[in-house]
């Protein structure tokens, strides 16, 4: 990723001008994850309610066209094991947890540039495993796509459409993450089922894990995306700076425990 000062890299929850500075951006209150997690319950009730009236999904027909970069996307993370939201070998010593928005530009950012090079270098040797917990606070299509990234991750292929459409995301709060990009990125990842990932999507389950990530995202003290926490596995995760360096120095620092 280019160098520049970190409050340029990173989403904040809320939306008032922002606090220029090196490791600075705007700040958050909990209660701004709170109100997403409820508004994300009452829309997920009337699309449940909207879906029993009509029988099926709300989706568009598909046109079956594959999205962009998908050869890559499955080359980044061909042979590695990938359950639900956990990418990399269980048992590996070091954990990489990232708090994420599926239309965050500067989350755009850091999966494109520099999660390409970690994964090779830290999670396919085994040394790393990465935790992704998507939040929704930016709009419409943060839910939208949590929620279908979530029902990716019950066919673990969380990391795959998550990638997958941040090489294609679209201008914030455009309409871009639609059903029918979800669909089209669905169909475009081998082993993913659309028609299942957007049945699921709206199920309780589906929902109460959203609920609890942003739970999670409060106790954690996540304030802007992406959030990176390095640290040894089954200990205390640190934030780091969402840089290669940064990153990659936590990595080692937890490697030697």
């Amino acid at each position: 990723m280019p160098s520049g000062k970190q409050s340029r890299r990173r989403r904040q929850v809320q939306a008032p001008p922002p606090v220029r500075g090196p490791g600075r951006g705007r700040r958050a209150s909990p209660k701004v994850l709170v109100g997403a997690a409820v508004a994300l319950i009452l829309a997920a009730a009337i699309v449940a309610a909207a879906l029993a009236l009509t029988g099926k999904s709300s989706s568009p027909s598909s046109s079956g066209e594959t999205l962009s970069e998908v050869a890559g996307v499955q080359r980044l993370f061909a042979g590695i094991p990938q359950r639900g939201n956990v990418l990399g070998r269980p048992s590996a010593p070091v954990t990489l947890v990232e708090y994420i928005d599926l239309q965050c530009p500067f989350c755009q950012a850091f999966e494109t540039q520099v999660l390409p090079k970690l994964v090779p270098r830290y999670v396919r040797t085994g040394d790393v495993k990465i935790v992704m917990r998507p939040i929704a606070f930016i709009g419409p299509d943060s839910e939208r796509g949590r929620l279908a990234a979530l029902a990716a991750a019950r066919q673990n292929r969380l990391f795959n459409f998550s990638e997958l459409l941040y090489f294609n995301q679209g201008p914030e709060n455009s309409g871009w993450l639609d059903d029918a990009m979800i669909r089209s990125a669905a169909a475009s990842i081998p082993g993913l089922d659309a028609g299942t990932l957007l049945d699921e999507r709206n199920s309780a389950s589906v929902r109460s894990q959203a609920v609890g990530y942003d739970s999670q995202a409060q106790t954690d003290g996540v304030q802007s995306t992406p959030t990176i926490l390095v640290g040894r596995t089954g200990g205390a995760l640190l934030q780091v700076a969402n840089d290669l360096a940064p990153i990659s120095a936590a990595i080692k620092s937890a490697s030697r425990g």
